[in-house]
């Protein structure tokens, strides 16, 4: 019996690492990281950026899954908040820089006329799905 408890936890840390990693990949291919650097004019230490962005990410993980309780812990809260409104902001932005790839797109596939259909197709198909989601019983 202890032998599937330890595949298991090795199919679970192994799943786990790879969807992390291709989150933090994502974040640093996002160019967030690179731009905090560039405002700053550290560019020097961008390995560290993404060291403490990795680190973030494996101690918020443990923190939330291993319920990890901080005694007079209340003090960090508007700190954790603050830093994660950041966070929030920055990726939200890198995000808005990598919709202008969408009008390019439209324009030289020349699909502009059938662009409110593409956008009623993905409304709908996006609504199917949240609806099939919610209300489907296994």
């Amino acid at each position: 019996m202890w032998v599937n408890q330890i595949i298991l936890a090795i199919v679970g840390l192994s799943g786990g690492l790879v969807v992390a990693g291709g989150l933090f990949s994502f974040i640093i291919e996002l160019g967030v990281i690179a731009d905090f650097a560039d405002r700053t004019h550290t560019g020097e230490h961008i390995l560290l950026y993404e060291d403490c962005v990795a680190i973030g990410g494996i101690v918020g993980n443990l923190f939330s899954v291993f319920q990890i309780h901080v005694p007079n812990g209340a003090w960090i809260l508007p700190v954790f908040g603050l830093l994660a409104g950041i966070f929030v902001g920055c990726w939200s932005m890198a995000l808005a820089e990598i919709l202008n790839v969408f009008p390019i797109f439209v324009r030289r596939l020349k699909i502009v006329r059938y662009i409110s259909v593409f956008v009623i197709g993905m409304a709908l198909g996006k609504g199917l799905g949240s609806l099939l989601f919610f209300f489907k019983r296994w």
